[in-house]
């Protein structure tokens, strides 16, 4: 063929071509575009139909026979996507899913290292190949689960809310993997353990540096530019920002993605982060679906048929392990069986990352070239099935579910008949308990749900009406006709589980009033526009309590200091549902 003076120009075409009619078909047929670029990436790639593009000419021009055609494409789509995680890894989000992120997440990270990484050492004798294989393989990968949870529509459910924790301390996991993987690659002298350590206090203070450095430099610079409001400069700050820092990184001994990765956090805590996110979001599919694309072309198929009994054990022992450890977490983390379960299938791939530092891993003579072939390619199988696994998790979550569900049900049978017709708060938290003392004074009859069996237990051996169950799930409120209720009230403490829970009521019984407490003013609309009867804000009544109690000191009449307070409850109430109303 004819060598063009633009590098990789039919690559690129190629690509383009494939992206142009992928993309819209993927998501037409509802299929995962990372599976989606995998498979085209194995079929169309040098291991798939390219090894008989040398016989036949003009295939040539519809395959890619050789890999190094787009792997300098790759690496920026690598970049990028580090880039678009460490958007999403801010410190404020971090901080209020702290419980789940820095708890299950390193719980789930250590123990998969650890039970992966022994069987690695037993099977492979090599230590250095162990450590590495088992964080490898403990990580999953954020784009497939995350496009499954969305296809579902479950990413505010309390597991969805639970798998993105998880997800985001593996991708931070990914910082110090990186660094341990460049400090095991060198051949200085001495104990393991003393070189790693000194290449992670090295790499922290390089990463500390370029931290500190760019966000003096970065934050001004957007400020001083976006005043312009010009597109095209502000795209050209976010590509400076990105490859400037990955360049500061790779000059300080550190991989070029992880200085991406650091861009992104940088501009996660600055003013300017969702419009960077919209800047970006066009070519964001784009990115990741060559970077897939490419990792399908390292996929060699002959491997498949040369070791099928090996990759399939593979496979299936990468499920189980961190299938069952995710499960056992989850449930811990007070989710049921049936959610847990559903959340071990969803987590138990193999991730994105493992293509990245496995390679590094590779090149520094960690990991057997032929070893590293395989577990690529074990890797990219557990991504292909774990659209179906994902499926067998929901069902089974469904099944055991239902008959948790029909046993508690044969327990209490007659109990629950008896609450027919009661307001039944939703979350027996602090607010719940108060609540229910009120109503109890009033002689008003009430039935409870709430999440944690333990505090369930205790609630009920008390003598209260309290009964383990997610207050959003339908079958669960038609056992007590929840469409008669006078009220169903939310009084739990997380904010995506109380969206979650008005949509699913709203949706199961249209014409039940509906009353929500909300975190803050924002919380609020989103109730709103869920469909709440009414909201009511934490901060607005806690601000006019206070208020209320001013006014009195003052020597203002309390009488009239109710008028004053329950006229600016009605002026926020109305300005939120005009909000509310504006958005539909």
């Amino acid at each position: 063929m004819q060598e063009h003076g633009f590098p990789y120009l039919r690559e690129i075409l190629l690509f383009l071509s494939l992206a142009g009619i992928l993309i819209p078909t993927l998501a037409r047929l509802r299929i995962n575009q990372v599976l989606g670029f995998l498979a085209v990436g194995v079929v169309l790639g040098p291991f798939g139909l390219g090894l008989f593009a040398q016989a036949t000419p003009w295939l040539a021009y519809l395959t890619f026979p050789r890999v190094d055609g787009v792997m300098a494409l790759a690496e920026l789509g690598v970049m990028f996507l580090m880039f678009m995680i460490g958007l999403e890894l801010s410190a404020a989000r971090l901080w209020a899913m702290r419980r789940w992120v820095f708890g299950a997440g390193s719980l789930q990270v250590g123990a998969s290292a650890l039970l992966i990484g022994a069987a690695s050492w037993l099977l492979f004798g090599r230590l250095d190949t162990a450590i590495i294989v088992g964080f490898v393989l403990s990580l999953s990968s954020t784009a497939v689960v995350m496009q499954l949870l969305t296809a579902q529509n479950s990413t505010t459910s309390p597991l969805g809310q639970a798998a993105f924790a998880v997800l985001m301390l593996q991708d931070l996991a990914v910082v110090p993997l990186l660094i341990l993987v460049g400090a095991m690659r060198q051949d200085a002298p001495g104990s393991l353990g003393a070189l790693v350590a000194l290449a992670m206090l090295k790499a922290a203070l390089a990463i500390a540096m370029i931290y500190l450095v760019g966000g003096r430099v970065v934050h001004p610079l957007f400020r001083a530019f976006a005043r312009h409001r010009q597109p095209d400069v502000f795209m050209a700050l976010i590509l400076l920002t990105t490859l400037g820092i990955a360049g500061l990184s790779a000059a300080a001994g550190l991989s070029m993605a992880l200085g991406a990765l650091i861009a992104g956090v940088l501009l996660a805590e600055t003013e300017f982060k969702h419009e960077v996110e919209l800047m970006i979001e066009p070519f964001k599919g784009l990115l990741m679906g060559l970077f897939f694309m490419t990792v399908g072309m390292n996929m060699d198929v002959r491997l498949m048929l040369a070791h099928p009994l090996w990759l399939a054990a593979a496979v299936a022992g990468l499920f189980a392990v961190k299938g069952s450890v995710v499960a056992l977490l989850f449930r811990a983390g007070g989710l049921s069986w049936g959610r847990a379960l559903e959340g071990g299938l969803l987590l138990g791939q193999g991730g994105e990352f493992a293509f990245i530092v496995i390679g590094y891993a590779v090149a520094g003579k960690l990991v057997e070239p032929g070893l590293g072939q395989l577990i690529t390619l074990a890797v990219g199988l557990s991504l292909f099935v774990t659209p179906p696994l994902a499926r067998l998790g929901r069902s089974l979550g469904e099944r055991w579910e239902s008959a948790a569900d029909l046993a508690a049900a044969a327990q209490a049978h007659d109990a629950l008949e008896a609450v027919r017709g009661r307001i039944i708060i939703a979350g027996f938290g602090r607010v719940g308990r108060q609540l229910a003392r009120l109503l109890t004074a009033q002689g008003i009859a009430f039935v409870a749900f709430e999440n944690d069996a333990r505090l369930v237990a205790k609630l009920r051996a008390e003598g209260l009406p309290v009964y383990f169950g997610d207050a959003s799930r339908a079958e669960l409120l038609r056992r007590v006709d929840a469409g008669a209720a006078p009220a169903i009230v939310l009084t739990m403490d997380h904010a995506a589980s109380a969206l979650h829970a008005v949509r699913g009521i709203r949706r199961e019984f249209p014409k039940v009033a509906v009353y929500a407490r909300s975190r803050d003013e924002k919380h609020a609309l989103a109730l709103k526009q869920a469909g709440a009867t009414m909201v009511v804000p934490e901060t607005l009544e806690a601000s006019l309590q206070l208020s209320a109690s001013v006014l009195e000191a003052m020597g203002m009449d309390a009488a009239h200091v109710d008028r004053i307070v329950d006229a600016e409850r009605g002026l926020f109430l109305a300005a939120l549902a005009d909000k509310a109303g504006a958005s539909q």
